[in-house]
């Protein structure tokens, strides 16, 4: 995985794993959470056939906990992969309350057409 960069595109909601080439061979989507408190909210990951089996997308889930620590907000997880990773992470994944997965529940159910 050593030529693949990992960039965030918070205009369009994706964290991206870029190989040399510029091709996009993995991302999570995810949207930002205003209330009750500020999060990401990841809600799919996906890794091209092709690049699967590669670490992609723990690197990705590796990475979106970097950056919601560095901006100091909470990941409120709703992807099944980043929910599996947090809990095989925990050092590096702090658990959201149950508050906060529930106000993004919510938000996801009132956006239907986002994801």
């Amino acid at each position: 995985m050593s030529d693949i960069e990992i960039r965030d595109d918070r205009a369009a909601g994706r964290l991206e794993a870029v190989a040399g080439d510029g091709e996009v061979v993995g991302r999570i989507e995810y949207f930002v959470l205003e209330s009750p408190e500020r999060a990401i909210v990841p809600v799919h990951t996906v890794v091209e056939p092709a690049h699967e089996g590669k670490g992609i997308a723990g690197s990705l889930a590796r990475e979106l906990y970097t950056l919601a620590a560095r901006e100091g907000v909470v990941v409120a997880p709703l992807c099944p992969y980043v929910v599996k990773w947090a809990e095989r992470h925990p050092d590096q994944a702090p658990a959201a309350s149950p508050e906060l997965i529930r106000a993004a529940k919510e938000w996801l159910a009132a956006h239907p057409g986002r994801f």
